[in-house]
């Protein structure tokens, strides 16, 4: 038997729609490798990416790994690494349905406040993960002052040159952009200049179509996701990601909800998570700056 405030009221119904939807609105978590975590603070250690070709040795001379004499010792390779801690913030929502507005509202109030309470923690968290990238990204593309994607020269738009430019910067990092796991993330604005780009429309890599999570199609062997998260602050920029392997986001709380019930007066409806999102891999995010003037 539940009774009035019981958060377990009706939470089988609330519970599983806001999830549903807010599965279906996440974007750049979905680019993450998902983690668990129990600490406030989490450090974790950020490996270098560089194959070596010579080594340094305790002397400071310089030793080449090929050509080792015969009988003579190998050369001593090392792995760099750098400490980086980050904070667990919590994301959330809720939103409050009075007993009159759910009884004789012409609007379906509690399916509409669902949606709303759902994208709430979505936003949150993608637009902690866009401010990482932005950040921490360990390649950069410049694009030329003239050459944006929507330049006034429709010439010297040429979007599919940037994005190999920075397939190709991450591959020189020893990172595979192209296994499938690669994407180009852009906000709607570049992704509507790409897709009428004439240099895109001939491109025989080119495959628009809605699929799932924001992709929206392929392009130089990437998944396209368009998410609004990265229209703030920085509009201007895109980027090239290794899902899976660049980020990972540190989950203290998955998305959790609650509907909170006093009879004749209210109902609360809230949604919240915990985490933070670590760049572990910067190489394997590639931003590409000025896509636009």
């Amino acid at each position: 038997m539940s009774s009035a405030g019981d958060v377990a009221l009706n939470k089988e119904f609330i519970d599983t729609t806001i999830k549903a939807i807010a599965l279906r609105e996440y974007v750049l978590k979905d680019l993450c490798y998902i983690d668990s975590s129990n600490a406030f603070v989490e450090s974790y250690y950020r490996e270098t990416n560089t194959d070596p070709t010579t080594i340094t040795s305790g002397g400071g001379a310089t030793v080449k790994i090929k050509g080792i004499p015969r009988f003579a010792p190998f050369p001593s390779g090392k792995v760099d690494f750098t400490k980086v801690s980050g904070q667990t913030y919590k994301y959330g929502d809720e939103g409050i349905i009075s007993y009159e507005d759910e009884l004789m509202n012409n609007l379906p109030v509690i399916t509409r406040t669902m949606v709303r309470i759902a994208r709430a923690p979505v936003l949150g968290v993608d637009s902690e993960i866009a401010a990482t990238m932005l950040a921490s990204a360990g390649q950069v593309v410049t694009i030329a002052v003239g050459y944006e994607w929507d330049s006034a020269t429709v010439a010297q738009r040429l979007p599919v040159n940037d994005i190999m430019n920075a397939i190709n910067l991450i591959r020189k990092q020893n990172m595979n952009p192209l296994n499938g796991n690669g994407y180009l993330v852009l906000n709607g604005t570049d992704f509507t200049n790409l897709a009428v780009n004439a240099q895109v429309l001939s491109n025989n890599t080119w495959n628009s179509g809605v699929l799932d999570n924001g992709i929206v199609g392929e392009i130089c062997g990437l998944k396209i996701k368009i998410t609004e998260s990265l229209e703030f602050g920085t509009p201007d920029k895109a980027y090239v990601v290794i899902a899976k392997d660049a980020m990972t986001w540190k989950e203290a709380q998955p998305l959790t909800t609650a509907m909170i019930e006093e009879p004749g007066v209210k109902k609360t409806i809230r949604a919240w998570e915990l985490g933070q999102c670590q760049m572990v891999q910067p190489n394997g995010v590639c931003r590409i700056d000025n896509t636009r003037k």
